[in-house]
């Protein structure tokens, strides 16, 4: 298969490779999914042909992402992306909470919605200021 990329093009590809890989393989220690690995190391290795010498490195005999990459800015956006997916989650769960972990139904639906509007909007006005546990 051929693929015909831009610089630019080729550049977002291995952002995106490089997200969907930390994504997958980031938490599971010695217990990585190979194959994606092994991807993120075929499209990286395509770095020096396209003359991206500063964004891959050879450790171990693979081409992986360099560490100049890796500090690029990178990580920001897959901290932009856990911190929203947090709050979201925690909202939810917050909201179910609220309404005794009742099943969600077309009767209740849009309860349980403004319910996370609510925490949502506390969120992005006050992020974890006013959150606090009660032992």
């Amino acid at each position: 298969m051929n693929i015909e990329l831009t610089d630019k093009e080729f550049r977002r590809l291995l952002d995106m490779v490089y997200i969907g890989n930390w994504i997958l393989n980031s938490t599971r220690g010695t217990d990585r999914f190979e194959d994606y690995d092994h991807v993120e190391n075929l499209v990286f290795s395509q770095c020096a042909k396209a003359g991206m010498n500063t964004l891959y490195e050879i450790k171990e005999g693979r081409v992986v992402p360099s560490a100049a990459f890796e500090n690029g800015g990178i990580h920001e956006a897959i901290a932009d992306y856990e911190d929203t997916v947090f709050f979201e989650i925690l909202a939810e769960e917050l909201a179910r909470r609220d309404m005794d972990f009742e099943p969600i139904g077309p009767d209740n639906f849009s309860e349980l919605t403004s319910r996370i509007d609510e925490y949502i909007e506390e969120f992005e006005q006050n992020g974890m200021d006013n959150i606090s546990l009660n032992r």
